[in-house]
């Protein structure tokens, strides 16, 4: 069985945006964690990766429902989690994480 093991360095702090009818994204982080969690106060859909933003064809999410993804492995550089709302606006909440 795989654990998550939350990243506890200060480069690697949870982080949150709010959205709306329009994306949200989280400042981002560094290269480096192999995953992030996320969830959120309201259904919401979500893209993890460099300079993406969330549209109503990403992975949609239920609210107070942690979900951890892998962070694609682009070209190193910052990578951030952007969503959007399905219904109402809310907060996602992103937390580095690695797989042991």
């Amino acid at each position: 069985m795989e654990l998550l093991r939350p990243l506890n360095d200060a480069g690697f702090g949870t982080q949150t945006a709010a959205y709306t009818g329009t994306a949200g994204s989280t400042t981002g982080w560094n290269a480096g964690p192999q995953g992030v969690l996320v969830w959120s106060t309201t259904d919401m859909y979500v893209r993890v990766g460099e300079g993406v933003t969330a549209t109503s064809s990403d992975t949609p999410i239920p609210a107070f429902t942690p979900v951890p993804f892998t962070v694609p492995q682009g070209t190193g550089g910052v990578w951030r989690v952007s969503a959007l709302q399905i219904g109402v606006s809310g907060t996602v909440y992103a937390k580095p994480i690695n797989i042991r």
